[in-house]
């Protein structure tokens, strides 16, 4: 289609792709029509499309420049690699689907899709050449100024599109071709990715499409047997020879890669977390245990907060506020534009003395509710709840507009207070958040301090298209909430895009490193990945030392990535400093208060984050988690059923319950609420779950345990470890040692590749240790669980410490040193744990040491 330069752009001094047509194509398009096929290229703005700059025709060609991009593209990866990881090209795949879906939402369709036009750079996809597309009919890019349909564009009697990723209507000249073409030419490039080569293959154009046409395309499985059953029926949708059996998008086919690969089923370990917290990186177990302990309980609202306090109890008649989310009156694919500004609404407000604003998590929960103002005013226990429409009106040719209807209701009659319609063109967006954010300080009479007021007017950047790409990466990760490292890579994506458009951008900056100490934490760490998270809160801090955001980042990074609690601490504290409110910078205080062993102030920390933040998952598992620790069981059992009651399909939840009634000693009703789940839980999700977080198989039923033996590793999301560990485990529980040995063999060996990785890893070493006992390995096992331990003690990490002492206890007693055992047992009882009196009755683990006075002692059963 063209030859392409390195060239510099000299206005912008910037090195640029110059694409020049070949004469043949310029020739047929002619300038009109290459010129409005542009305009729908350059329309396009998404982290993961590389856009175009600039267009134009000289001395007869035509030429347009695209970003120039440091890094390769998937054909030349392909070529050194061949085969790439199923994690990677489940990822490239799911962002270059991504890009293509919102493509497809504005009307244009690639209809090239092909490794040469996937250029990957800093771990990421983004796809090239949308010069060549085509609008759909009826699409959004067809339409003129006028509302008349504009003529469809490429029809130069030319066959676009390379043969071995044309989809077969393509290949047969049809030119009624909509989205499923571009998914069925992913579909193509992702089966390359896995298999090592294409589908169908051949001398010739025609003998690739004859093959196409007549033949299935071969199972991918059989060239790569570890590729995951539910990634190969993806492939195979996407490549379905008859288009109405493909998905209808590109973010169809995003959504069902999420669901395949991208994001692990509810309960089942994620390949880098096994048992629990046990993941590659010594932190691995924050985000792990949020969601394998924290996240259980979050549901409920564990102090029955919002109705013990009340606006009287706050000092100086502090008056408190919700933002719903603003409604969107627009298209579907402005949702996250409308959330945009609802959280930069919220943000401003949060930043008043005298106003306390739930944060982001809680109000996000009443969407399109039904529920009246007054009993969401009850439920957060708010005096007043500021709700809004937003319309963004798209203008081919014209500024686009930005329509707000802002109300704020007070909650005790609910009454309007204030309303007032704001209408402004896109550039005055930040403008219009700030007259809203001080409309209603105004109406509820707060007395503003001029640097309250000054940032108000803060605009956090001046390009709308980094504006736009940040917001993208809000809606990945929503709003950080959502710590699956999928989502967390495509928000990365995006705020990446957002800070190459803006390099000031201090909240994109932020927002950035943050996922990526979430990505460390929750993959597979690397000096790389560890220094891009330092590198990009370094600079939001730089530039903004005072912004609570950039605080938040560096915390977490000190929390998080490096396991420094005393420097995360004084981040988040200097951070409260500007945002005392900020229930985000509270919650993530308390979590480092946690393993610094300082129970109290969090507790006193996690209680204020939940006033704020009522219904946060994260703040209120905490808090559970909390208990948990402090041994307060019947408090933990409560806040479990309400849990359950709010989501009885929660498997975190269940275990919640279990490890609960656990601790008080009554087994009995542990095993009631195993046998009492609903329908909705799948029972080999739930299975895998119990076997592979907190050392559970045992308290399964019999039927239950009899169907984890049966599972493999794909149901542990190719997870060998974690997989073999559990079915070692659950077979040393039922007495077959020859089996438990056999597994334990092959948790070692799957052990290898990630401590190779990762040799200071504690809870990793800790864990091969207990394989190496099951194993028959004694000496082994005594030394790397020592090891292991003494990399991670409790002294310096009051949550994890804890954790792996534990383990190492259960390595001596199936080792038969059972008086070191109970050293570290005895360590145990005297910190907060979740092991209790009642536990050790009941865990067949502590059988050998039943009759020694000093298991005894502890267990409560000494005569």
């Amino acid at each position: 289609m063209a030859t392409v330069y390195l060239a510099q752009d000299l206005r912008h001094d910037r090195p640029v792709a110059l694409k020049v047509l070949h004469p043949a194509l310029a020739a047929s398009l002619g300038p009109d029509r290459f010129q409005r096929e542009i305009r729908l290229a350059a329309r396009l703005q998404h982290p993961h499309i590389l856009t175009v700059l600039d267009s134009g025709a000289a001395a007869e060609q035509l030429w347009f420049t695209m970003p120039f991009v440091e890094g390769e593209s998937l054909r030349d990866r392909l070529v050194r690699e061949r085969q790439l990881p199923v994690e990677d090209a489940v990822r490239f795949a799911r962002e270059a689907a991504d890009a293509l879906g919102y493509a497809h939402r504005q009307g244009v369709i690639h209809r090239d899709v092909k490794p040469e036009n996937i250029l990957l750079s800093e771990g990421h996809a983004l796809v090239a050449d949308f010069g060549i597309a085509r609008a759909l009919t009826g699409g959004q890019a067809d339409r003129g100024t006028g509302g008349q349909e504009e003529t469809r564009l490429t029809e130069t009697g030319m066959a676009v599109g390379t043969p071995t990723y044309m989809s077969p209507e393509q290949a047969a000249g049809e030119r009624e071709l909509d989205a499923r073409t571009d998914v069925y030419a992913l579909g193509v490039v992702l089966y390359e990715m896995l298999a090592g080569e294409p589908p169908f293959t051949g001398p010739t154009a025609q003998a690739v499409a004859a093959r196409r046409l007549t033949g299935e395309a071969p199972s991918v499985r059989q060239h790569r047997p570890s590729v995951p059953a539910g990634v190969e029926q993806v492939v195979r949708r996407a490549m379905a020879a008859v288009p109405a059996d493909r998905y209808a998008s590109g973010a169809e086919l995003a959504r069902a890669l999420g669901e395949a690969a991208g994001a692990t089923p509810t309960g089942v370990a994620s390949a880098s977390t096994q048992t629990v917290p046990a993941q590659p990186a010594s932190r691995r177990y924050r985000s792990v245990a949020l969601l394998a302990l924290g996240f259980i309980l979050g549901l409920g609202v564990l102090f029955g907060w919002l109705r013990r306090h009340d606006t009287a109890e706050l000092p100086g008649g502090v008056r408190r506020l919700a933002v719903l989310p603003f409604s969107n009156l627009g298209s579907p694919d402005d949702e996250y534009f409308a959330d945009g500004m609802t959280d930069e609404v919220r943000g401003r407000l949060s930043g008043l003395s005298g106003l306390q604003v739930i944060a982001h998590r809680s109000a996000a929960e009443y969407r399109g509710t039904s529920k009246s103002y007054q009993e969401i005013g009850r439920e957060l226990g708010v005096d007043y709840l500021l709700v809004g429409k937003v319309r963004w009106e798209k203008q081919p040719g014209r500024q686009s507009r930005v329509r707000v209807s802002p109300e704020l209701i007070e909650v005790a009659n609910s009454s309007t207070k204030w309303q007032q319609p704001f209408d402004a063109v896109l550039s005055d967006v930040f403008q219009v958040q700030g007259r809203i954010a001080g409309e209603v300080a105004r109406a509820l009479d707060l007395a503003l301090a001029p640097p309250e007021r000054e940032r108000l007017e803060v605009r956090p950047t001046r390009n709308l298209a980094a504006y736009d790409a940040f917001l993208r990466g809000e809606e990945h990760s929503q709003r950080m909430t959502d710590n699956s490292p999928s989502e967390l890579e495509l928000a990365a994506g995006a705020y990446e895009r957002a800070v190459a458009l803006d390099s000031t951008f201090v909240p994109a900056w932020a927002r950035l490193s943050q996922a990526r100490s979430l990505v460390y934490s929750n993959g597979m760490p690397t000096p790389a990945g560890l220094e891009r998270a330092r590198a990009a809160a370094e600079r939001a801090l730089a530039l903004d030392p005072d912004a609570p955001e950039a605080r938040l980042a560096m915390g977490t990074f000190f929390d998080f990535v490096t396991g420094e609690y005393d420097k995360a601490l004084e981040q988040f504290a200097l951070g409260q400093r500007v945002a005392p409110n900020n229930a985000d910078l509270l919650s993530g205080a308390a979590l480092s208060l946690l393993s610094l062993g300082r129970w109290e102030e969090a507790l006193a920390q996690l209680t204020r984050a939940e006033s704020l933040d009522p219904r946060s998952l994260p703040t209120v598992g905490r808090l559970s988690r909390t208990l948990l620790w402090l041994r307060r069981h019947a408090d933990a059992a409560a806040a479990a059923d309400r849990a359950i009651a709010l989501e009885p399909a929660s498997i975190p939840a269940r275990q919640a319950k279990v490890m609960a009634l656990l601790g008080a000693g009554d087994l009995d009703a542990a095993r009631a609420v195993l046998r009492a789940l609903p329908s909705q839980i799948e029972p080999t999700e739930f299975v895998a779950y119990m076997g592979n977080y907190w050392d559970l198989p045992w308290v399964l039923t019999e039927e239950q345990q009899a169907l984890l033996l049966r599972l493999t590793p794909v149901v542990f999301s190719d997870d060998r470890f974690g997989w073999a560990h559990a079915l070692s485990q659950t077979y040393a529980f039922r007495g077959d040692a020859a089996r438990a040995r056999a597994y334990a063999d092959t948790a070692v060996r799957a052990s290898t590749a990630v401590l190779d990785a990762d040799p200071e890893n504690g809870q990793r070493r800790v864990l091969l240790g207990l394989a190496l006992a099951y194993a028959g390995r004694s000496d082994e096992a005594i030394r790397e669980g020592e090891r292991g331990a003494a990399l991670v003690p409790v002294a310096r990490d009051a949550f994890q410490g804890p954790y792996l002492q534990h383990q190492l206890a259960r390595i001596y007693i199936v080792t038969g040193r059972h008086e070191k055992a109970l050293d570290r047992l005895e360590e145990l009882f005297s910190i907060p744990y979740y092991l209790s009196p009642g536990w050790l009755r009941v865990d067949p683990t502590f059988d050998p040491l039943r009759k020694h006075p000093r298991f005894q002692a502890l267990a409560g059963t000494a005569e």
